[in-house]
């Protein structure tokens, strides 16, 4: 189904991309230093631009599997797989490269990712097996603007608070607790969205916003990082209010304005994206302990670091799809 949408493909190449960008700006900002710095306010603008990447896998998700098609054994079998094969090969990674624990990372396996960015998979799991039981109809864009400011801004728990007074004002109590309340509701927002065709000026909106957003995520992190002398990740959170505007600003953009035609090479960036995914935090891991950044030139690192993951990432994928015929993990 995804390859016959253009818009799909790109927004999850993008959102790939973006994950990676993330994980190659995350030593600057949580360990190499603080606002004010050149590189960390660098790092913090482009983290808190792709910090929509996981919310557009959700969306994504949402889109092809809460409608007429749905999840079925295959696609839960393939979570299945790509879980124990991507953590099997960060296992390994471990205990031949690291002087990480293996076996205490893997005796908590039912528990936790063995490494971080393996949580992904098991959230996604949600998704898949609440597929068979969601089935979201059309509805107007005027609702789903109300779906989505009630709850993903006015109601989200994350949203700073106001009061007048001693009074209260936000955020309203609507008994949202937990973040995947909000991956759910990414998935259900990506499927009406995708359903819908925006209005132009709808589009044309969409840029700027997604800008201010971005925006405010990176001031919001620097005000929060000076105050608490620490670096704080309230405004990176994925059930942020902030992201959730972001994530549905460049999922309108990339369906409804130029980005919906294929784009040289996102075609193929989308096919590998779940082995750049998979592989990408061990070869940015192996750069930052092994002395191969350019600790140097920071904004050059970020970059270059970024390229490698992606690179070597690619090149695994195809190294694996060589024996990965049915594409199960790959």
């Amino acid at each position: 189904m995804s390859d016959k949408l253009g818009w799909v493909d790109n927004l999850r190449a993008v959102a790939c991309l973006m994950v990676v960008l993330i994980h190659s700006t995350t030593y600057y900002i949580t360990a190499a230093g603080m606002p004010g710095e050149r590189h960390w306010d660098v790092a913090n603008l482009l983290n808190s631009a792709c910090r929509v990447g996981v919310p557009l896998f959700f969306m994504i998700s949402g889109y092809l599997f809460f409608g007429e098609r749905r999840a079925e054994k295959k696609h839960l079998l393939r979570i299945g797989f790509c879980l124990l094969f991507y953590s099997a090969v960060a296992l390994a990674y471990m205990a031949l490269l690291t002087p990480i624990h293996a076996g205490n990372a893997l005796r908590l396996f039912w528990q936790k990712p063995v490494f971080y960015h393996l949580w992904f998979f098991y959230a996604i799991l949600v998704i898949y097996l609440l597929s068979p039981l969601i089935r979201v109809p059309p509805v107007s864009g005027r609702y789903l603007a109300v779906v989505v400011l009630m709850l993903a801004v006015v109601a989200n728990p994350n949203t700073p608070e106001l009061t007048i007074g001693h009074t209260p004002l936000l955020p309203v109590n609507l008994y949202i607790v937990g973040d995947t309340f909000y991956y759910l509701l990414y998935a259900v927002v990506g499927r009406a969205l995708g359903t819908l065709t925006p209005a132009r000026w709808v589009t044309l909106a969409a840029a700027p916003l997604f800008v201010v957003s971005v925006l405010l995520i990176a001031m919001g992190t620097s005000q929060q990082t000076l105050a608490n002398d620490n670096f704080t990740q309230t405004f990176y959170l994925y059930a942020n209010p902030l992201v959730f505007i972001a994530a549905v600003c460049l999922m309108i953009l990339f369906k409804t304005s130029v980005l919906s035609a294929p784009l040289p090479g996102f075609s193929f960036i989308s096919r590998h994206s779940l082995a750049i995914y998979g592989f990408h935090a061990l070869i940015i891991h192996f750069i930052r302990t092994r002395d191969l950044a350019l600790n140097g030139w920071p904004i050059l690192d970020i970059f270059y670091v970024f390229l490698c993951a992606v690179v070597c990432s690619m090149l695994l994928s195809l190294l694996v799809q060589r024996c990965d015929i049915r594409r199960w993990v790959s």
